[in-house]
């Protein structure tokens, strides 16, 4: 008799608990609005968005971006692309990516699906050319990755600062479906901001870029980018997830520089 009147007892408890575990991760997800100007040498270039759910142990990212303006007179040129994953002890476990880039040429997509941080599904459409002098990929360049997307989420670890140094220290592997790279990160302080939708710190880190598998050694484009040390990204946090997203982007291109600027920045308590 006394078990029979326990198991209920239990179960709501059992019950209880859990809906106030699942409330507790529920005010922990954000919620993400972000659009960004794209501009080359201060003139606007085009436009970019960034949305989505993170939440302490999952993150699904859109993304999109056109040819604005002056730039939109050279040729049509846009791209889209989304992934989703888990967030496992505070690390990135991706899941699955997709991306459609289309100029006036060619339209082509990419497919890519994970499983335990690696590669286990690709499809390009049409698939890429092959060129003389290309560093083949492996199936090692597919292993332990994270899908360009992906990286743009900079997870901290629990027990330390959100905007200290961890936000940045990280060496980033990408597999793009193409090409396998690592982009380091390296902490050189914070900055404040205001306005466009957000107000207080930012982690300013210096960036560099690492060609692995995939690329041609000898193309000039190649060379400038492995050796350019003017790269920097600003990285706002967003304090339920504890992860970091961009906020500003400065690349120094054989051109000029081009900026990743905040248009407006809008983070909410999400499901």
């Amino acid at each position: 008799m006394r078990q029979t009147m326990f198991r209920p007892a239990a179960a709501a408890a059992a019950g209880l608990t859990a809906i106030v575990l699942l409330s507790a991760a529920a005010a922990q997800a954000e919620t993400l609005r972000i659009r960004y100007n794209i501009s080359l040498l201060g003139l606007s270039l085009g436009a970019a968005s960034l949305t989505g759910t993170v939440s302490p142990d999952a993150y699904r990212l859109d993304v999109s971006a056109k040819v604005t303006g002056l730039a939109s007179a050279l040729g049509r040129s846009t791209g889209a692309a989304s992934a989703s994953g888990a967030i496992v002890k505070g690390r990135l476990s991706p899941a699955t990516y997709a991306t459609t880039a289309a100029n006036s040429k060619e339209t082509r997509t990419v497919r890519m699906s994970f499983s335990g941080g690696s590669v286990s599904g690709l499809d390009v459409s049409p698939p890429f050319e092959e060129k003389p002098g290309r560093i083949p990929l492996t199936e090692d360049s597919k292993r332990n990755v994270l899908d360009p997307l992906g990286a743009l989420l900079m997870t901290v670890p629990a027990g330390q600062p959100l905007l200290g140094s961890a936000a940045c220290e990280r060496a980033i592997p990408v597999f793009d479906g193409n090409t396998r790279f690592t982009i380091t990160l390296s902490f050189k302080g914070l900055k404040k901001v205001s306005g466009k939708g957000y107000e207080g710190d930012v982690a300013v880190c210096a960036v560099r870029y690492t060609p692995i598998a995939g690329h041609r050694p000898e193309r000039k484009a190649t060379k400038f980018m492995a050796e350019n040390k003017n790269i920097e990204v600003w990285l706002a946090p967003l304090e339920g997830p504890r992860v970091l997203v961009p906020y500003y982007l400065s690349v120094a291109t054989q051109i000029g520089t081009t900026t990743l600027n905040v248009e407006d920045f809008q983070v909410s308590a999400g499901r």
